[in-house]
């Protein structure tokens, strides 16, 4: 027991080892996966949502600077199209009072003054002129609400300090949704910050950005940009960097700075940022089913590849849609045979390391037992000899009986060699396989005297009940292998039932479903089934138990089985009989002559 510690310890720790480091592989490996399919579901998402709003930021970029007035006074060329006249002007609705785009709220002004208006409020006579033909009076209500919420949240002066100055080349639309901080903190161009980013990330920003400012380009270099405004004198310049989006006081809104006449307007939209936001969601609902958006300022630099360009926002992307087929991944499978294939090694290696230790094991119990079996007729054989060789025993009768003693040691001696001779070929290999095809009768004949022998060295009488039907079967066999087996069935039944009150030993013959059974029973106390589990196991008894049961090392039976297999036959215990034992040697009939010898 100590010696198998010895071993099974550090099988166990090694075990241990290479099931934890396959597990973290595993681990290690799935994570990557995870990892890298977040990210290719974070780009595809980013993609999809940045070209879904290039549309929506580059038309409010687009939108000419003169649409930002309720009406707009045109020139005779586009006078013939309105009925509308005002001081000999024709006055257009601007496109603004027509229909609100979904995701805007409200449309702001301030004038060079710092006042506040907006085209969906109009005063005075541009009121009569709108209400209700053009503007219903709730959307004028809730402009006012709206503007009121723009009043408090900003002023023309803050506006300008965050917007970027106008520049000299014409308006394009560029789109930098990281440009502004929520404070307007001073920031870093985006050669430095590439250089803290990783080089993937920064690099896919930038695709995204150019992609989509090339897109909304194509609406914003509309010819109405350019358009002076009809009756209003001087240069008109639209410069700078058109709708810049900014965060101010947790709203989203969309700004820029118009020179109009040598005087300065800033323009905007507040943006409805929680229907944008639940749309953008619904539409990578199949690749991010738990993302979420959050505003974005520069700070963080790591979120820049998870940033959006058109709108300073960053997706939180949270986990990867399941797959849909619910199959495994190559590399899922990839590690599941190779986490099986681990495992089996594991489980073989413990299998042969256990049949090692416990065939170790046997044989040493083996030894044992075959020390103390041959101890105690060599202990007999030495008193004896000695005795008669100096005359020790002159009567004539007990001489007789000293010499059929050590006749029955040397008998004892001889089936115990001859047992393990037979079990030690069997193991090389080596075993007699030559069948005959033979009668029962004439297999059986030859053994009874034999058994009927050993039978009464116990004071044991062996009952032959044989039927001459049965005898006239033939089957193919080893006689001598089937003498070995029953020798080794009786001798069982001589030792262990050397106490029965009925000292009869049954060796009968039957014939059953093509089979013909040779049985051997007797009287005794018959077998456990604690002791039957463990009946037909080589070097089954050890020392202790050869010493306190009766003679044996625990290998006839054993053998007897090995040796029925090799000639097609099994060797059983009849576990119906209650009283006693009864062990069954089966051999197949191969025909039933009436009148013919087998050969």
């Amino acid at each position: 027991m100590k010696r198998s510690r010895l071993v099974w310890i550090p099988f166990a720790v090694c075990l241990a080892v290479v099931l934890a480091a396959m597990g973290w592989i595993s681990a290690a490996a799935l994570e990557a996966q995870r990892k890298a399919a977040l990210e290719e579901n974070v780009r595809l998402a980013l993609w999809r949502m940045d070209f879904a709003l290039a549309p929506l930021v580059a038309q409010e970029s687009a939108r000419p600077y003169f649409v930002y007035r309720p009406f707009l006074p045109l020139d005779q060329g586009y006078g013939r199209m309105f009925q509308r006249r005002i001081g000999g002007q024709t006055l257009a609705p601007s496109p603004l009072l027509a229909e609100m785009p979904p995701h805007v709220l409200v449309y702001f002004q301030f004038d060079p003054g710092g006042g506040l208006n907006s085209p969906t409020l109009p005063a005075g006579s541009n009121y009569d002129l709108a209400v209700p033909d053009h503007l219903p009076p709730e959307v004028v209500r809730k402009t006012e609400a709206r503007l009121k919420r723009v009043e408090s949240l900003v002023d023309r002066r803050r506006l300008l300090e965050m917007l970027p100055e106008p520049a000299p080349q014409p308006a394009r639309f560029v789109v930098s949704p990281l440009a502004m901080a929520d404070e307007q903190q001073d920031v870093q161009p985006l050669p430095q910050i590439k250089g803290q980013q990783q080089e993937r990330s920064s690099l896919e920003f930038q695709q995204r950005a150019q992609a989509v400012a090339q897109s909304a380009n194509v609406m914003v270099q509309s010819p109405m940009m350019n358009l002076a405004q009809p009756g209003v004198g001087g240069e008109t310049d639209v410069g700078g960097v058109l709708m810049t989006p900014l965060w101010i006081g947790g709203e989203l809104v969309l700004t820029r700075r118009v020179a109009v006449g040598g005087e300065e307007y800033v323009q905007g939209c507040l943006l409805d940022w929680p229907a944008i936001k639940s749309w953008l969601l619904e539409m990578v609902d199949d690749l991010l089913p738990e993302a979420d958006l959050e505003p974005a300022s520069l700070p963080p630099l790591e979120k820049e590849g998870r940033t959006l360009t058109a709108l300073p926002a960053s997706l939180i992307p949270g986990g990867v849609a399941p797959d849909a087929e619910g199959s495994l991944s190559p590399i899922e499978l990839s590690l599941a045979i190779a986490s099986g294939c681990v495992l089996a090694a594991g489980i073989a290696m413990a299998t042969v390391l256990w049949s090692l230790i416990r065939l170790s094991e046997r044989r040493a119990a083996f030894v044992s037992a075959v020390t103390h079996e041959l101890r105690t007729p060599l202990t007999t054989f030495h008193m004896y000899t000695e005795m008669l060789a100096e005359g020790m025993v002159p009567n004539e009768e007990q001489q007789r009986d000293y010499l059929q003693t050590l006749r029955a040691e040397a008998a004892r001696l001889s089936h115990l060699v001859e047992n393990v001779l037979s079990y030690a070929r069997l193991e090389r290999g080596r075993a007699d396989g030559r069948l005959e095809v033979i009668r029962v009768g004439r297999l059986v004949d030859p053994i009874v005297s034999r058994l009927a022998d050993r039978a009464r060295q116990s004071n044991m009488e062996l009952v032959v009940e044989k039927d001459d039907a049965v005898g006239k079967l033939a089957v193919a066999a080893n006689p001598s292998a089937v003498q070995q087996i029953l020798f080794n069935l009786v001798d069982n039944a001589c030792k262990y039932a050397a106490g029965a009150k009925d000292r009869r030993i049954h060796l009968a013959l039957g014939h059953s479903d093509g089979t013909v059974e040779l049985s051997v029973r007797d009287h005794g106390p018959g077998i456990s089934r604690r002791t039957a589990r463990r009946l037909f196991r080589s070097f089954s008894k050890s020392a202790h138990e050869a010493a306190n049961s009766a003679p044996g090392i625990g290998l006839g039976l054993a053998l007897s089985r090995r040796l029925a297999r090799d000639m097609g036959g099994r060797v059983r215990l009849d576990k119906n009989v209650i009283a006693g034992a009864r062990f069954v040697l089966a051999l197949g009939v191969l025909k039933e002559p009436e009148d013919q010898e087998p050969d």
